[in-house]
């Protein structure tokens, strides 16, 4: 047995969920499985059990099959500072920051870490899933491709692509997606998957038979529409998608939430406990006027805290956070939120600014240091045990009380853990808290468990695969590899003939 790719005609068309779905799927098999994702861009991330950072998509999808986590799963992250720069993690160690530009002399070198670490895991696995990156038909990006049919090509894996029917235009998207490859790049097009439908069945059947007729290669399942699926996303685009309503509060009341959206948020997976709890309303917001519903505001990670402080400045929401923190109305920040409720920020490292105010609702300072922090520490708060991860340059000398690893102000906490909300008694302790501080009447319920939340949404991904699939065919490519005889669709790749 071999492996497979899942590719998708843009971001956020459900590769991470098919990934991990399937992981699912094999793992019920009793097949030995591991995701891989060669190449990350994310400011989602998580620390393995041995330190090393890797994408928080990979990371969960190695919990859909059942396996640890490592960083060979994912050799290359890139975590976007800014529009043209990012940070490159190379099997979970930072290297340096890049430009757009200057990225391609890595790719090279890191072509090789890709192949040894996919050759790692296909010695030690049965199956390996890996997880393309945006669309293999970004023919701008094809030359020295790593992750996308580059890979496919280099490890002959057949390929799976996936299409977002929910955003329209899934033909056309899926057929064009086929025709800009060009024909060696084709020839590992193995089928296409259907993802987000919502309707009746039976009106789409006429253009999937189409496609197959214009294509040459089948559908191999339509996933119905879910909400709740979305875990451990890569990017911001799933914020926007539509989330499930709140379960009706155990108390009286709704305790209100709102995340501050930055433009480098990271790790937003910090608040998918929260909104786990029945009558907790998560929400995101981009402007001062979105926090004044709020019962507890939330600064959450970030990638570039200084601009993005300047940000929430330009926004007025700065200001809003101050005001509500004097009113004694709860606040916390999480790592760079937390730096920026700092006194000082000195960075030379980030951002470059050197020093710069912060907020001052915390007796805090914050450095960044060139060396990034990667751990997976633990402590206690409210009495209760916790487990976190960290990953940070800013490294913060606080006073007063001790919150986590943090401080706390009055109503205002601050920590650099990411992860602690997955702690079920804290969770619990921390919402009392916030209630309580907020004057609301809620009641946090007494047995939500986020592990096996987080559990039955990976079972609930491997139930879609083994009823909406065609899973015969999907085993059939993984043992075999793509079909031989599949047809070159036009104009692959090739550039078009003058008329007249």
């Amino acid at each position: 047995m071999s492996g497979l790719l899942v590719a998708g005609t843009t971001s956020d068309a459900g590769k991470s969920v098919v990934t991990a779905g399937l992981c699912r799927w094999l793992a019920r098999r009793g097949v030995r499985v591991a995701p891989f994702k060669a190449q990350n861009m994310s400011l989602n991330s998580m620390v393995t059990s041995d330190g090393a950072e890797i994408g928080r998509a990979q990371y969960m999808q190695a919990q859909a099959a059942g396996v640890e986590a490592r960083a060979v799963m994912n050799p290359v992250l890139l975590k976007p500072g800014s529009d043209r720069r990012s940070q490159v993690v190379v099997l979970g160690r930072p290297v340096g920051e890049v430009d757009a530009r200057r990225y391609g002399e890595y790719k090279e070198r890191l072509a090789g870490v890709v192949r040894e670490s996919l050759a790692e895991l296909r010695a030690e696995y049965d199956v390996v899933i890996c997880e393309g990156a945006g669309s293999p038909a970004e023919i701008n990006l094809r030359a020295g491709d790593i992750v996308n049919m580059g890979l496919a090509r280099a490890a002959e894996l057949p390929v799976v692509v996936v299409g977002d029917i929910d955003r329209g235009g899934v033909f056309a998207s899926l057929f064009g997606t086929v025709a800009l490859l060009e024909p060696k790049d084709q020839a590992l097009i193995a089928g296409f998957v259907i993802n987000k439908f919502r309707g009746a069945r039976e009106l789409l059947e006429p253009g999937l038979e189409q496609l197959e007729r214009l294509t040459g290669r089948p559908t191999l399942g339509v996933l119905p529409w879910k909400l709740g699926l979305y875990l451990d996303s890569e990017d911001t685009l799933a914020l926007d998608a539509p989330r499930p309503d709140a379960k009706g509060p155990a108390g009286r009341e709704t305790l209100r939430i709102v995340v501050v959206r930055f433009p480098r948020i990271s790790n937003f997976t910090d608040l998918d406990a929260l909104a786990c709890e029945p009558g907790v309303v998560v929400r995101y917001a981009a402007g001062a006027g979105d926090l004044a519903e709020a019962d507890v505001v939330v600064l959450p990670g970030t990638r570039a805290t200084v601009n993005d402080l300047a940000w929430l400045r330009e926004r007025g929401m700065a200001d809003e956070i101050v005001r509500r923190a004097r009113e004694g109305r709860p606040v916390l920040g999480i790592c760079g939120g937390y730096q920026m409720l700092a006194q000082e920020i000195v960075d030379h490292v980030e951002s470059g600014a050197g020093r710069v105010e912060g907020l001052g609702l915390l007796p805090a300072t914050v450095e960044f240091g060139r060396e990034k922090t990667l751990g997976r520490p633990r402590g206690r708060a409210y009495g209760e045990d916790v487990q976190a991860y960290e990953i940070h340059h800013g490294v913060v000398a606080a006073e007063g009380e001790p919150f986590l690893d943090g401080c706390r102000q009055g109503s205002v906490l601050g920590t650099t853990w990411h992860g602690a909300m997955e702690n079920d008694g804290f969770r619990r302790a921390f919402l009392r808290d916030m209630a309580r501080r907020s004057g609301r009447a809620f009641t946090p319920a007494p047995d939500v468990s986020f592990q096996a939340v987080r559990e039955a949404t990976l079972d609930a991904l491997g139930d879609l695969v083994e009823e909406h699939l065609d899973t015969d065919a999907v085993w059939r490519l993984i043992e075999r590899g793509a079909p031989r005889d599949l047809p070159v669709v036009p104009p692959g790749g090739a550039p078009p003939t003058a008329v007249g």
